[in-house]
């Protein structure tokens, strides 16, 4: 098959690119090159950034014809309607990627099935749906073939382990070093998680797939972890005692730490479990990697290369820790007052 690739580098999109040209695919890669490929003499390259529209679309008009196109950054409606203008009648199939942050949130019941209201809380989630909406009405009116895939938490070896107060990898020291780590909420929230090499199994069964016109599929992980759970499987890759979680609403945790805790309201606090059955079914997506193995292969990358940063370098963590534990013995004292 002849593909065209909009992005091609990037955590989901290296294994597809990856599997695509050693099954024989001729593959064109379009990005802006900032990033190291392996690909370099095994497939197509076009620079460029798709946020300069005009050269976007000539660069994509000039590249000829596709039998699918995978759109892997694809973010804001603006950005997909250029691909619309440059591709329609030019791809016999769009497969783009998009999210399960589309959903509403909270469910009306789990796991989340195709289907569900869209009504994202998330402003990324939000611009995701614009997406998707622009892309079933070139669908409909016969521009391309539409399949949507919306994959969870996706990782790779070199990823970043979600935690409540964001990224950092200070975390896996906090761990190791016996500190206490904050979970938002009561830690009962479920949470999955995919290596990027079985969400790209997805997408490669997508491709060319007549069955997947017209629909939209979920490649989630298949570990529902809650969050207590799922830092205990952190400690336990680590060789860390089991983990001391201090619990904070998660309302108060994203007012005491916005810019680290923001992804909690929207997102962490809600259960996050999603039915492959779908993909499984018509797209050959499998779940092979567990989270621990794919988090031993995660703390290995980090290790080899002394990128995990030292807890002790992030003080307003234990600030809150302190004050919230603080304000809880007051909270008890006073009402035992009011008992006496």
């Amino acid at each position: 098959m002849k593909l065209l690739i909009i992005g091609g580098t990037g955590k989901i999109s290296t294994p597809v690119t990856r599997a695509l040209i050693e099954r024989g695919d001729s593959v064109t890669l379009f990005n802006r090159g900032q990033r190291s490929t392996a690909f370099a003499g095994r497939a197509r390259e076009l620079r460029g950034d798709r946020h300069d529209v005009a050269d976007f679309e000539r660069q994509l008009r000039e590249a000829g014809t596709f039998d699918c196109v995978i759109d892997m950054i694809g973010y804001r409606q603006e950005e997909v309607a250029a691909s619309i203008r440059a591709l329609a009648g030019r791809c016999g199939q769009y497969v783009f990627c998009s999210t399960v942050d589309v959903y509403q949130r909270p469910s009306t019941h789990y796991p989340y099935r195709e289907g569900e209201p869209l009504h994202s809380l998330s402003e990324y989630g939000r611009n995701k749906v614009r997406c998707e909406r622009v892309l079933e009405q070139a669908h409909s009116d016969g521009a391309f073939a539409l399949t949507i895939l919306r994959p969870a938490h996706t990782y790779d070896d070199s990823g970043i382990i979600h935690h409540a107060m964001g990224r950092s990898t200070a975390l896996l020291d906090r761990l190791r070093r016996g500190m206490p780590v904050i979970v938002h909420g009561d830690g009962q929230s479920l949470w999955v998680a995919a290596h990027a090499e079985d969400v790209a199994t997805g997408f490669v069964g997508a491709i060319g797939n007549t069955r997947a016109f017209g629909r939209g599929y979920h490649l989630p992980g298949e570990e529902w972890l809650t969050w207590n759970v799922y830092h205990r499987v952190v400690a336990e890759v680590l060789g860390a005692p089991p983990p001391e979680l201090v619990h904070i609403p998660t309302e108060l945790l994203v007012r005491l730490a916005p810019r680290h805790a923001a992804t909690c309201a929207p997102n962490f606090q809600y259960p996050n479990i999603f039915d492959a059955t779908a993909a499984r079914d018509e797209l050959g997506y499998r779940y092979t990697i567990p989270v621990r193995r794919g988090f031993e292969r995660v703390v290995a990358w980090l290790e080899a290369r002394d990128a995990i940063t030292n807890a002790d370098t992030e003080p307003h963590y234990d600030a809150i820790v302190a004050a919230w534990r603080e304000m809880s013995q007051a909270l008890v004292d006073r009402v035992a007052t009011l008992d006496a």
